[in-house]
């Protein structure tokens, strides 16, 4: 993997010697949400508004040799107070998402900070709004599977006519696995070896296919390096396979993911009744389009926690979620309504959600 990150940065050192880029033009996209969420059950959760403004600045242009370059930077609210304030102090907007690519005949790399996410475990999700675990689910989402996009990280993607069906694989590696922004000229981070250490550096794969018309299947895989455990009982690593098939004003999704987090040898003697072995997640959905404007759609996903002794059992939260999405130009109402069974894998937790939301894109 460190040899083929090397050949990446050799190429991309030596196409700027001998090409020289013509002046790329500047575009701001974004979207301005406001949501009116509900919850109810036997929960502590009461009516939450919210604004939710994102802007995407994008740069792209072309080299005198034909290849392209892109440019996506993604400006967020930040998520947290600054420290030292109260949970009610303004927040700064942040620099979220940001990445630089260059497409050439053999593909494309790019660097890419918190960005380029290759898993695919929601890659089926046909819900017209959001997946139900992604409408205000208050369940720690411990489940979910890694992804690359938490780092800072480099990405070899094939071109899309090099394989036949469709064929399209990705490769993404992390050298270091830092969480922060990271500006030109960034040193990366120290690294704590502890007792729940994930590694120094992390790769993820993605493979994807259209095989017949209508149907796409696809895989992704990822793992971290370097933990300094010595000897493991269990590696950190996760990966998923999905499929969608539409046909007509129906289309149908089905993905399936499991996680392993690190499990070091020591921990084999001192295992307590809620240390999870492995987390496997199903996921089904269906969307259906009424029209131009009206689509609906009906999304379950099942998330089980398996515990590596027999002290606890077993449970599966069951997240399901009916929405409706109409869109009137550059606007989108949408409503969603969920339900959440043995909400954060605890027996007979329940939970019920609605979330009005209306969208603007421009």
């Amino acid at each position: 993997m460190k040899n083929i990150i090397k050949t990446l940065i050799v190429m991309l050192t030596s196409i700027s010697l001998f090409s020289s880029a013509n002046a790329g033009e500047l575009n701001v996209s974004g979207t301005a949400k406001a949501t009116y969420n509900i919850h109810s059950g036997n929960v502590n959760q009461g009516k939450g508004l919210g604004v939710t403004n994102e802007l995407n600045f994008t740069a792209a242009g072309e080299l005198d040799n034909g290849y392209t370059w892109s440019y996506s930077m993604e400006l967020d609210p930040g998520a947290t107070t600054a420290a030292g304030t109260t949970d009610n102090s303004p927040m700064n907007a942040q620099n979220d998402d940001t990445k630089l690519t260059l497409t050439t005949p053999m593909g494309t790399v790019g660097v890419f900070i918190s960005e380029g996410g290759l898993d695919l475990e929601d890659g089926a999700s046909q819900s017209v709004y959001a997946r139900p675990t992604d409408i205000g689910d208050p369940t720690s989402g411990a489940g979910d599977n890694f992804t690359i996009d938490a780092y800072n990280n480099v990405q070899y993607h094939m071109p899309a006519d090099m394989l036949p069906f469709g064929i399209v694989g990705k490769v993404a590696y992390a050298p270091d696995l830092d969480t922060t922004y990271g500006s030109g000229n960034n040193k990366g981070r120290a690294s704590t070896r502890t007792a729940t250490h994930a590694g120094t550096s992390a790769t993820e794969l993605q493979v994807k296919a259209a095989p017949i018309d209508g149907l796409t299947i696809g895989a992704s895989y990822m793992n971290f390096q370097d933990s300094g455990h010595g000897k493991l009982a269990q590696e950190n690593e996760s990966g998923s396979v999905m499929a969608t098939f539409a046909q007509g004003p129906y289309t149908v999704g089905i993905s399936r993911a499991m996680k392993a987090p690190l499990l070091a040898d020591h921990a084999v003697t001192a295992l307590t009744a809620t240390t999870v072995e492995f987390y496997k997640q199903t996921n089904m959905s269906v969307a259906y389009a009424y029209n131009d404007n009206l689509s609906l759609s009906y999304e379950i996903e099942k998330d089980q926690a398996n515990y590596v002794t027999g002290a606890t059992a077993n449970l599966e939260q069951k997240s399901k979620s009916l929405q409706a999405a109409y869109t009137m130009g550059g606007m989108t109402l949408a409503v969603a309504l969920g339900r959440y069974d043995n909400a954060s894998y605890v027996d007979g937790s329940e939970i019920d959600t609605a979330l009005f939301a209306v969208t603007m894109a421009f």
